[in-house]
């Protein structure tokens, strides 16, 4: 299943200078989004801030959004921790990557990072790397993926993830984090093996 990825920046930010690019997203499996995340953390949204960097051509809007770090299941966010996104608004003017996860205040999240600062989304996969936290009717917290379906198996990422989450009841977010945490573990062993 390949997901598109288009870059849609609103007509008055042609005029600087910005064009459109796309390119396309194939949904990370459980292993590629431990394996690759240098930091994978859950938080909750404490702030967000656009502004304008670079010059000429590579003059765009980024968004900082800085999270409180709950719990750290691999490398080492500290107590606050944020990842910078292309796109935002600035004085009137909005620039916005499609399927870009959007994030506001209170939003409870478990993330997925590599390549903060140099990546134009630093989420594994995009809105893949990014899974919302949510109270289920008896008040449990679960988790929904980055294309909205509850994340019933760590096995349904990168497959069909609407036919398989409607299979099964919501995995807990306990649960997935443990599951993070022992692959965390036997990635860890396997690479000391090596060396």
């Amino acid at each position: 299943m390949k997901k598109s990825l288009g870059v849609l920046i609103f007509p008055v930010l042609f005029a600087l200078g910005f064009t459109a690019s796309a390119t396309t997203v194939i949904p990370p499996n459980f292993d590629e989004l431990v394996g690759r995340a240098q930091i994978i953390f859950e938080g909750e949204v404490t702030g967000l801030q656009s502004q304008w960097i670079g010059e000429g051509a590579e003059h765009r809007i980024v968004t900082f959004v800085t999270f409180k770090v709950d719990d750290t299941l691999k490398g080492d966010p500290g107590a606050r921790y944020s990842i910078r996104m292309l796109g935002g608004t600035v004085d009137g003017r909005t620039m916005e990557v499609t399927d870009a996860p959007k994030f506001k205040v209170g939003d409870h999240d478990i993330l997925f990072v590599e390549n903060n600062g140099s990546q134009f989304i630093p989420l594994v996969g995009i809105q893949h790397g990014r899974f919302r936290v949510q109270k289920d009717q008896a008040g449990r917290d679960t988790l929904m993926t980055g294309d909205g379906q509850p994340l019933a198996d760590i096995n349904q990422l990168g497959g069909n993830e609407e036919t398989m989450a409607s299979s099964k009841a919501s995995l807990s977010l306990n649960d997935f984090k443990s599951a993070i945490r022992s692959h965390v573990r036997q990635q860890a062993q396997a690479k000391a093996k090596i060396q």
